[in-house]
């Protein structure tokens, strides 16, 4: 009669597939063990299953030791979040172990920000100086910016105190970068008002959306602004992941990415389907 494994399952899976890296970690006890990101896209579909396979036989890890498995929602790909989410549903409902959904916009900005303080980054392409002196004494801002196109970011806002997972400040949505950029600017005033002013501020991510620099103009003259380009490393949904399935989960059916918005088939349906209802 074979013996029963019940030594507790620690180990964590996490996955995203919301921007143009494939993003795949397996954490145990906040400690990485094996990560892979991989470029390419319109490839996730296609990859996804073998590289988790390989993380798995990496790390010497079966299914039994795994305690729950957490997935980026996004908002990003609208293709890409789908390919993610079915994948951890799938496996969690194979498996017979929690699931949770995380932001992939807080794991960018914690990724983002911990690459830019170890390769002490240059705060933009503007030709600023290397070295600037805190805007404030208030915890760090942290922008992550993905691509919507038509001049439009998903984004978020975020406060980093630390080495733990950013604190959220702002959901996250599709905006307008014009606009969002008058809106922080707004808050960064009001923040210096109340003496919570950030001591600076960081832009990461697909940061060519800032153009040539010229539309952060105004949070550059009031505060102490950097811009990193940064793609996201599976090792940061790994630890936001791990966080949040020690906090509980997701209901496995009810699990669905994060849009932000309709994609554009939707939108269209929607409006021939109003149209039709008017006639």
């Amino acid at each position: 009669m074979k013996k029963q494994n019940d030594e507790p399952r620690k180990r964590f899976l996490a996955l995203d597939t919301s921007t143009a890296i494939l993003g795949i970690a397996v954490t145990e006890n906040g400690r990485l063990l094996h990560e892979t990101n991989a470029s390419g896209e319109r490839n996730h579909s296609v990859h996804l299953l073998p590289i988790i396979e390989q993380a798995l036989q990496a790390t010497g890890t079966t299914p039994a030791m795994i305690g729950g498995i957490a997935v980026g929602l996004g908002p990003g790909s609208y293709t890409g979040t789908r390919i993610a989410v079915t994948a951890a549903k799938t496996l969690a409902w194979a498996w017979k172990v929690p699931v949770a959904g995380i932001s992939t916009l807080q794991a960018l900005a914690w990724g983002g920000l911990a690459a830019a303080l170890k390769q002490q980054v240059e705060p933009s392409s503007a030709g600023e100086p290397a070295e600037q002196e805190p805007a404030g004494t208030g915890p760090d801002w942290i922008i992550p910016l993905l691509d919507a196109r038509r001049g439009q970011a998903y984004t978020a806002l975020f406060a980093a105190d630390g080495e733990h997972a950013p604190r959220r400040l702002e959901p996250d949505a599709i905006r307008l970068m014009a606009d969002w950029v008058l809106d922080l600017t707004d808050r960064l005033k009001q923040a210096e008002a109340e003496g919570r002013k950030p001591r600076a501020i960081w832009f990461v991510g697909e940061t060519l959306l800032l153009g040539s620099g010229e539309s952060a103009g105004p949070l550059r003259e009031a505060g102490n602004v950097h811009v990193v380009p940064y793609e996201l490393e599976g090792r940061w949904a790994g630890y936001l992941g791990e966080e949040r399935l020690q906090a509980g989960s997701d209901d496995l059916h009810s699990l669905i990415p994060n849009y932000t918005q309709l994609s554009e088939a939707e939108a269209n349906l929607r409006r021939n389907g109003e149209g039709s209802l008017n006639q």
